[in-house]
């Protein structure tokens, strides 16, 4: 469990190979659960460990940033939202009727706020459901976890540039990473430090995992009952503008999300059939079993 913890954060000095870094941060959250008795603060803990796996592989495909540039795609996902803005990206759209370079509207920072939001909200679905309907909650956890690993497969065999990337390095025009000028607008000097704390790949775009866990989290809050369901569907469209108005994702990226959520819940069904023996094999592993 220890060894699952570290990996991660010694990979860099210590050079360890990827595969090296999968096999120790994958088997931590069973470790924990072999480790430990039974509890709501374990199951918390298992939920931690599995989402400090998928951290770390998000971040190691820019472990070497000049090969992940050689990989690069950019192109494509313009097209797709050509085609879907029917001859213009909807980013572009947006940002035309809405935005003007230089200034910073309230309804920037708003959206940028609703963005932030973000790495608080799947997070805090999945623990809201550990408290308050705790038998939901190893369903619930396991989709939710599902998302974001599907999700860096794709980030590792298909490095995808964002729209304000696109705009920056010449392959789109009239593209503004509004997100980070409302950022420099509110946070003054504390935007820097903070972004670098928390960007760590910028071409894990397609697929949007913002709004992949987001839909996700409205699903499972859905299961819960009708007002925390609604909560979530209302955030989960509300990051969705958001995220294509800032020019942080494609609407091509959205919709490979959504599709990405969607078949999770499809198949969660049989994959937890298929999964049960394994769970139940860990099971008869943890302290006090019979």
């Amino acid at each position: 469990m220890v060894a699952g913890f570290a990996a991660p954060l010694v990979r860099r000095r210590l050079k360890l190979r990827p595969v090296v870094v999968s096999a120790l941060a994958w088997q931590a959250p069973v470790a924990m659960a072999i480790a430990t008795p039974r509890s709501a603060l374990r199951d918390a803990a298992i939920y931690g460990l599995q989402m400090w796996a998928y951290l770390a592989h998000y971040e190691m495909p820019n472990d070497d940033h000049e090969r992940l540039l050689e990989r690069l795609r950019v192109t494509y996902p313009i097209r797709a939202d050509n085609v879907l803005g029917l001859g213009t990206p909807p980013t572009v759209r947006l940002q035309r009727s809405l935005g003007e370079p230089g200034r910073v509207f309230p309804h920037d920072l708003a959206l940028a706020g609703i963005h932030w939001s973000w790495f608080m909200v799947p997070h805090g679905t999945v623990a809201y459901i550990l408290l308050r309907r705790r038998e939901q909650f190893p369903r619930a956890a396991a989709m939710m976890a599902a998302v974001f690993d599907a999700g860096v497969v794709v980030y590792w065999l298909l490095p995808t540039a964002p729209p304000w990337w696109a705009g920056s390095n010449g392959h789109m025009v009239h593209v503004r990473r509004i997100m980070v000028e409302a950022g420099e607008h509110f946070w003054g000097r504390a935007w820097k430090p903070l972004y670098d704390f928390l960007g760590g790949n910028p071409f894990a775009a397609m697929p949007s995992l913002h709004f992949a866990t987001s839909v996700m989290a409205a699903h499972v809050l859905s299961d819960v009952g009708p007002l925390p369901g609604t909560a979530g569907w209302v955030y989960a469209i509300s990051l969705g503008f958001a995220l294509v108005y800032l020019g942080e994702h494609y609407a091509a990226d959205l919709l490979a999300g959504l599709v990405l959520a969607e078949g999770v819940r499809a198949i969660a069904p049989r994959a937890e059939r298929a999964l049960l023996p394994l769970a139940r094999a860990v099971q008869r592993l943890e302290p006090g079993a019979a």
